[in-house]
């Protein structure tokens, strides 16, 4: 019920925090990264200027050699949210020439959730192969999460009630 609301509890990181997403000043994307700790289940916020950015999922080696053209997800609205589905190295840079050689990418390492016990992932899913299935990325959640589900639960429910009560006097 939840994941039909898009009900998620990771953290959200803005991109370059108050700067953005973008080859103007003097933001360093690799320190920022590494002041950072990401999870699985967290989002990446990237927020820019569309018609001078846009931001483009890569692999490993099109991230060192600065190459946009066969991405693995391209996003281009201004206001991108990627959640980070699967542990690992996720590559990502801006795709308008010369930005990314500017120093517009980003190497965000996503390390297993901490919100419950999860498997140790194998070296395949490390690279940039596809995120895990659904029943891969299950995990229980922690103490404050389970009355926070249930009080999230409840909410839920009582605002599922008030729509199907709502729909039958519509019928």
């Amino acid at each position: 019920m939840l994941a039909f609301f898009g009900v998620s509890f990771g953290a959200v990181h803005k991109v370059g925090d108050s700067t953005g997403w973008t080859s103007l000043g003097n933001i360093d994307y690799l320190k920022w990264a590494s002041t950072k700790t990401f999870h699985v289940g967290d989002s990446l916020l990237f927020k820019y200027n569309p018609q001078f950015h846009n931001v483009m999922q890569v692999t490993y080696n099109d991230y060192q050699s600065c190459n946009a053209t066969s991405s693995i997800a391209s996003y281009t609205s201004g206001s991108d949210s990627v959640t980070l589905k699967r542990p690992g190295h996720l590559y990502f840079l801006c795709g308008v020439p010369g930005h990314c050689q500017a120093g517009q990418k980003v190497d965000v390492l996503a390390k297993p959730s901490s919100k419950g016990p999860t498997a140790s992932p194998s070296p395949s899913t490390l690279g940039s192969s596809p995120a895990n299935s659904p029943s891969e990325m299950v995990s229980a959640p922690g103490p404050a999460q389970s009355s926070a589900l249930s009080l999230l639960s409840s909410r839920v429910s009582s605002i599922v009630t008030v729509c199907i009560v709502g729909l039958a006097f519509y019928f």
